[in-house]
């Protein structure tokens, strides 16, 4: 894996996990990736931060003027996943099962599942993530 740092056209940091550049590329030009604070699918990689250790042994960084909260990013978090995938509730398994087969349109879902409906996704080889969000207050 290789970890890009990566800048949307609105300026927003983030990171993202690709397989090689080839990767990145082909996600990027399916519009796949998208930053997590706009939604913004215009994303280009940008020089790594680096840390240098001086003399006095105190590691020398960017700034960290673009550093929101913990609460803050899972908020926006949930708004960019609430956004961009399909709620399909406790149905999360069936309908994977039905887009991996071709049967349904490829498309972002998500939902809930059991251990045993993760087991047989993950037999099938049919990727999927486990994001446990925090409930916010109206």
């Amino acid at each position: 894996m290789i970890v890009y740092d990566l800048r949307c056209d609105r300026g927003h940091k983030f990171e993202g996990w690709f397989q090689d550049r080839q990767a990145f590329d082909a996600q990027k030009q399916g519009r796949l990736i998208s930053c997590p604070i706009c939604g913004s699918v215009e994303a280009e990689i940008v020089p790594a931060a680096v840390n240098v250790v001086g003399r006095d042994s105190r590691p020398v960084t960017n700034d960290n003027k673009g550093e929101i909260s913990p609460m803050r990013y899972f908020e926006q978090l949930n708004r960019q996943l609430e956004r961009c995938f399909d709620n399909v509730g406790d149905r999360f398994a069936e309908i994977a099962f039905r887009i991996h087969y071709g049967e349904e349109e490829r498309r972002n879902i998500r939902g809930t599942t059991t251990k045993q409906e993760e087991e047989a996704l993950r037999e099938e080889g049919i990727p999927f993530v486990k994001i446990p969000l925090p409930k916010f207050d109206s």
